[in-house]
């Protein structure tokens, strides 16, 4: 399935999340009403009981209708418990949904602004004549040489940044680092640091993201890909069994961004985990 077809598609996931959501509210508000019945009931039942000690003279028969009344407040009682955790099943899940949700949403704005960049890199890139995307994915080595030993920082920058969205991660990383190279100190320097710590962590090369990720932190301090850093190097650290590491990653996120998309994911993250963010 193309990249395009995926997000044309992730739209009836998001619908299909909002849909549940609805239903689960509106079952949640229905044993909210029964919870209400249950606890009327269980009033009148103390108000019957007053009444009927004072209207009825013989022991035995007050016994019985205590009696009654006790099992009637005890079945209501029961109903009342199983109805809160139902309640209760349902808020988590709910709330679980929510968590996707947003998560889902978080990844169409990104496939978005994936997909308007490279049509803005594309309508501003200067090919050279001769060169253009392989069709099969076996010819990018030697474009991304071609590109690397002439072309325009744009055009390379995008070369490479096609091989990582086509899952070419060693020929992104190539192209990257040619980059780099060439042209270390273009406003694009940062973002192709950044991709190579992505492509490295797609590959589950973790240590080697890690890494990347330190760098971008520590060459680029005012690079608007500083927040995706963190969140990326924290989850890093999580894939490598480092908790600790990965909590203090996340936690930065959430300081340093707290009204960022990425602090959105680090509080889910750290949630799922038990901590409280």
């Amino acid at each position: 399935m193309s990249r395009l077809s995926e997000f044309r598609l992730r739209p009836a996931w998001s619908r299909l999340l909002l849909l549940t959501i609805s239903t689960l509210v509106v079952g949640a508000c229905s044993s909210s009403s029964q919870l209400d019945s249950i606890q009327a009931q269980l009033r009148d039942l103390q108000q019957q009981s007053l009444q009927i000690q004072k209207q009825t003279s013989s022991k035995e028969e007050l016994a019985d209708l205590q009696a009654e009344q006790a099992q009637r407040a005890q079945d209501l009682l029961r109903a009342q418990a199983d109805i809160q955790v139902e309640m209760q099943q349902v808020a988590t899940l709910i709330q679980q949904l929510e968590a996707k949700l947003e998560d889902t949403n978080y990844r169409l704005a990104q496939l978005s602004q994936q997909i308007a960049a490279t049509n803005q890199e594309l309508k501003t890139s200067r090919v050279p004549p001769g060169i253009g995307l392989p069709t099969d994915g076996t010819t990018g080595g030697s474009i991304g040489s071609a590109v690397g030993n002439g072309a325009d920082p744009e055009t390379q920058y995008q070369t490479a940044y096609n091989d990582y969205l086509r899952g070419s991660y060693d020929l992104a990383i190539l192209g990257f680092r040619q980059y780099l190279e060439a042209f270390p100190e273009t406003d694009l320097a940062d973002n192709a640091s950044y991709w190579i710590g992505e492509c490295y962590y797609r590959q589950r090369k973790f240590q080697e993201a890690i890494r990347e990720f330190d760098h971008v932190l520590d060459r680029y301090p005012g690079s608007d890909k500083l927040a995706s850093t963190l969140l990326r190097k924290g989850y890093a650290y999580l894939e490598l069994g480092n908790e600790a590491q990965g909590v203090v990653q996340l936690q930065h996120v959430i300081r340093r961004y707290p009204q960022s998309d990425e602090a959105n994911l680090a509080r889910q993250q750290l949630t799922s985990l038990g901590i409280d963010s």
